[in-house]
This record gives structure tokens, sequence and C-alpha cells, in this order.
């Protein structure tokens, strides 16, 4: 059976969690196909400890993690509310196809309307069909202001130090 639950920062085992399947995302080639570094490793449980509104959800089957949702709160401008923005989605490859990316979204959107958010927001590759597809069938889509100017691009600009 799985469960869904709310990722405590200060839980060891939690934070095992996040960075086992966080690495599993990394590898795979819809999170880039190369490993967390160790700089990533070693200061992504601290980033998330003092990162204000941030959100992780995890799956369980039993006691081993299989499932990852990390969020972060942010601010619509527009509306002058809160929304909850989606970074990663993680379910490991030997249970995909059970729902759990459904559960764990479900979750993410609870918590959302319970911190009054406006909205939840994400980024999904446009090559990656079946998550595209789990995503419309919860209600997400494309975002835009007026159809005649199309649809918001995701774009990014590397710093480099």
């Amino acid at each position: 059976m799985i469960a869904i639950t709310v990722a405590d920062y200060q839980n060891p085992a939690h934070q095992q969690a996040i960075l086992h399947l966080l690495d599993a995302y990394a590898l795979d080639p819809m999170g880039g196909g190369q490993p967390l570094s160790n700089a990533a490793r070693q200061g992504l449980i601290p980033a998330l400890i003092n990162q204000p509104g941030a959100l992780s959800v995890l799956a369980f089957d039993q006691d081993a993690p299989v499932g990852l949702v990390n969020c972060f709160q942010a601010l619509s401008t527009f509306q002058a509310k809160p929304l909850l923005n989606i970074h990663d989605v993680v379910v490991l490859q030997t249970h995909r196809g059970q729902g759990i990316s459904t559960m764990l979204l479900k979750k993410v959107e609870e918590i959302a309307r319970q911190r009054g958010c406006c909205k939840i927001t994400l980024e999904v590759l446009e090559g990656n069909r079946i998550a595209r597809k789990a995503y419309r069938k919860l209600g997400f889509c494309g975002y835009e202001l007026d159809p005649a100017l199309g649809q918001a691009l995701f774009w990014e600009k590397k710093l480099r130090y």
C-alpha cells in the first residue's frame, strides 16, 4: 500500500528519501541523465530547510521511498495571492503506472488550497508525453493570457560564478 506524507526536513529518513529520489530523477533522461553533484547532495536539505514556503511530499511503498514532489510557494502579482510551483515530480521506474503521481499531486493541491493559493504551476518537457497527459488529466494546461499571443514559454539563463 502506498502512503503519502509531507516530508519533515529534520527527519533523517525523509532527508535520505528526498536525496535518493531526486538522484533517481536526475539520472533519468527527463532529469538530464546525470547524478546529483556532491555539492547538491550536501546542500539540498539545508537549502530546503532555509527556503520559506518549501514543501516536499513523499510516497512510500511500505518503508521504501518511491515518489517525490518538491514545491515552492511564490506570489501571483496579478491576484495578490500565493501560488505553489511544482519544481520536481519523481516516481521510481519500478512504481510508474500505479497512480502515485496522481496521489502526490492531489496532496499538493490539498495543501495549496489550505495555504490559500490561487493556482499551482509546473514545467514539463515538451517531449514528456506521459507526464503531459497525466497533468492534463488533473486539470493542468498551458498558460496563456490571450490565445492570440500564444502560451507562455519557460526560459532560463544559467548564471556562472
